[in-house]
């Protein structure tokens, strides 16, 4: 406890650090930790599973007093990562105690309507966040710790506008926290226009790549999905994320591998909360080892014990990419493989991804496999570009 001890991390936090297994800060904790606590405004540059979350609450439940009012207000942009926040505050606010709030849509908005009154930190989507702002139902005006969480998907998502009209709810004079994957230009431009001389910190991401093996299929339009099918039959894996482009496209591929046998689940932005939570609640407790998904469903979700990553649709760009097989291989000494499934419609985003020469993605020979007859269609109709796609 010593190391977080020394960035001015008081003991009741201490105490629920302690029981939640730290040994010792990761670098973006040890980085922000000690700015944070002496009120300045951060910019945080750290992937999911960079130990963000802890650096932004201790914060949060430092300077907190309770029933003075909503002091805190983290903006994520998905719901599963509004509950993961929440979860996280009352972890480490358990000797410290905050109330804490997280409100989303999806679900009745009257019980959020009833706690919010009584809320010291409130966690929060976008859209609902405006939509009780609308109903008079919440009270920003004594925000203190503003953290925008996750800014560049937020960003992606098109919520700028919702943020900015929620940042103008805020008071100036507070302090304001952003995190973010990446620091894009439009990013930036938030960081410059709402907060004070903010100071910039960055973190390596959580892969080891000598540990992370990646290599391609390249496959005839007909066997793609057969391929996926053989691959997952025939690895002895540990939790395993099949990632898709589309939402019908993840409802495409986990119908079909249930229909063949293979025990998976989808999650997608057109589920309900409810379904969303009842999937995560699967995947965590390893009823299931195999989940399907989009990037929006999946950004913000810190799943440990991944151990390959499936790439069925090859997203457009390297950063997208790379979001994706961070979920694999984090923390020292630990392996993750990469595996991405080519057909002729991923051959211009594999072409892009392959610009990054930071990354290292090597072709397997193609294995015998049979063809799965599939009963649910998959929307997208496969197109042949000029060119086959990058080679190593």
């Amino acid at each position: 406890m010593e190391y977080f001890r020394e960035l001015g991390i008081i003991e009741p936090i201490l105490k629920s650090i302690e029981e939640e297994k730290f040994e010792r800060p990761t670098e973006i904790q040890e980085r922000s930790i000690p700015l944070i606590l002496a009120g300045r405004d951060v910019i945080a540059e750290a992937a999911t599973g960079s130990g963000k979350t802890l650096a932004f609450a201790t914060g949060i439940i430092q300077k907190s007093k309770k029933g003075t009012g909503i002091q805190a207000l983290v903006l994520t942009p998905t719901r599963e990562l509004a509950q993961q926040v929440a979860t996280a505050l009352k972890d480490f606010s358990k000797y410290k105690p905050l109330k804490v709030v997280a409100i989303f849509g999806g679900m009745s908005i009257n019980p959020q309507i009833e706690h919010l009154r009584t809320a010291d930190a409130v966690i929060g989507t976008p859209g609902r966040i405006l939509d009780h702002i609308g109903r008079r139902t919440l009270d920003l005006s004594t925000v203190t710790t503003l953290v925008l969480d996750e800014a560049d998907r937020m960003l992606d998502m098109g919520f700028i506008d919702d943020v900015e009209r929620i940042i103008s709810e805020c008071p100036r004079n507070r302090q304001t926290l952003l995190f973010s994957a990446t620091i894009s230009r439009e990013v930036a431009h938030l960081a410059r226009r709402y907060m004070k001389e903010p100071i910039n910190v960055s973190a390596e991401a959580y892969v080891d790549p000598t540990k992370l093996t990646q290599f391609y299929y390249d496959v005839p339009d007909d066997l793609k999905f057969s391929l996926l099918v053989h691959l997952l039959s025939h690895e002895k894996a540990g939790l395993v994320m099949v990632f898709c482009n589309t939402r019908e496209n993840t409802d495409f591929v986990a119908n079909n591998l249930k229909a063949a046998g293979i025990d998976a689940l989808a999650i997608h932005g057109g589920f309900t909360q409810e379904k969303r939570n009842r999937v995560m609640d699967q995947f965590h407790s390893r009823n299931v080892y195999i989940l399907v998904c989009t990037d929006v469903a999946a950004r913000g979700l810190d799943i440990p014990g991944v151990s390959h990553i499936y790439n069925y649709d090859i997203p457009k760009y390297s950063k997208d990419y790379i979001h994706r097989i961070g979920r694999t291989a984090h923390g020292p000494g630990k392996e993750g493989i990469a595996i991405n499934i080519l057909s002729s419609r991923d051959y211009d985003s594999f072409r892009r991804v392959m610009r990054n020469n930071e990354l290292t993605i090597t072709e397997e020979r193609m294995p015998e496999v049979k063809k799965v007859r599939t009963g649910w269609r998959e929307r997208p109709k496969p197109f042949r570009p000029r060119h086959r796609p990058y080679r190593s």
